[in-house]
């Protein structure tokens, strides 16, 4: 027995005639449902996700899956491109999500195995928070760091008590902490330092405006506000300037998500150390290896997809260019996919 959830837009390309809902298995051997999208169909065991499509199908670590999952919905598909591995992942057309399966994968090209399909951005996330839900049981919570998130292995337990949505904050209209805008972390809202930043100078700044500019001067510790952020990976907009927005983050452990990138973006390292995987994005063919210490600043091209791996928690700063209409510049070829030119 099925239950059909959710109408989705007919009018969405190319495949107006894909199924139109949300499709909730009943319990299967281990109790957990099954979901199915379009012609993309969800399932799980004790270790697993399989995905399968019309023309293949892939298994997939069921920790790696989740972790990834929570945290692109969470972010509202945020980035450009998400490689849950080598071979599944989303692609976000703003207004429309891609999901696609073998497409930046050359041997599911070759092979003709390779399957995308575009749905709605209400539809995607409420596919993923119906799998969240029914797939995270008591004692897992993907949000955490791996020597804190318990086991997701076994048949399906209580439900989970554990807050998904912690760790992302509103993006602010101008910048954290003015008046009528996001506020920052702060020990009375119950959030605090994170073990691995004890050691830092998380003062409050003063601000003395001369006569005639009270008001008009704003400053925060912005190292202060990330150091009390209890999840990693998760880009905390600081600022916004026009369509210029400043984002912070602290980084442990490794990235599971592969980013692709649709635009360049600049990352300043500000604390410790993050090494960086940087691949081909259409094929996945590795480029190189960036290491990045307190001080360095890299351009990452729109051209590649990159993964991140933090021996000690660092805080990394990235510089986003949100100017409508830059990924069909960059995917058509009339702008280089690197900033600069040496």
């Amino acid at each position: 027995m099925t239950e059909t959830l959710l109408p989705t837009d007919p009018a969405l390309d190319p495949a107006p005639d894909a199924a139109a809902a949300l499709v909730v298995g009943e319990p299967a051997e281990f109790g957990y449902r099954t979901f199915e999208l379009g012609e993309f169909r969800f399932s799980r065991d004790e270790y697993f996700v399989r995905i399968t499509w019309p023309t293949g199908s892939h298994l997939m670590e069921i920790g790696q899956f989740l972790h990834v999952l929570v945290r692109t919905m969470g972010q509202d598909f945020f980035f450009g491109w998400v490689f849950f591995d080598e071979v599944f992942g989303t692609l976000n057309h703003y207004g429309k999500i891609e999901l696609f399966a073998g497409t930046y994968s050359p041997a599911h090209r070759d092979a003709g195995a390779a399957h995308s399909e575009l749905v709605g951005s209400t539809e995607a996330h409420a596919l993923f928070l119906a799998i969240a839900t029914d797939w995270v049981s008591e004692g897992y919570d993907p949000m955490a760091e791996p020597g804190e998130a318990g086991s997701p292995f076994g048949p399906k337990g209580a439900p989970s008590t554990a807050d998904l949505d912690r760790g992302f904050t509103p993006i602010p209209q101008r910048m954290l902490g003015l008046e009528g805008d996001v506020p920052v972390r702060s020990e009375a809202a119950g959030q605090h330092i994170n073990r691995a930043f004890a050691d830092l100078d998380l003062d409050v700044p003063d601000v003395l405006p001369e006569p005639g500019f009270e008001g008009r001067l704003h400053a925060i510790n912005a190292f202060d506000h990330i150091a009390r952020s209890d999840v990693s990976w998760i880009p905390s907009v600081v600022s916004v300037t026009k369509d210029s927005i400043t984002c912070m983050s602290s980084e442990e452990d490794r990235l599971r998500i592969t980013h692709g990138n649709d635009r360049p973006e600049w990352f300043i390292q500000l604390t410790d150390e993050i090494h960086w995987d940087i691949a081909d994005k259409e094929g996945g063919a590795p480029c190189g290896r960036v290491v990045m210490r307190p001080g360095d600043v890299a351009a990452m091209p729109a051209d590649i997809r990159h993964k991140g791996y933090a021996p000690k928690r660092a805080m990394l700063l990235v510089i986003e260019n949100m100017t409508p209409g830059l990924p069909e510049l960059y995917a058509e070829g009339q702008l280089p996919p690197h900033p600069v030119e040496f």
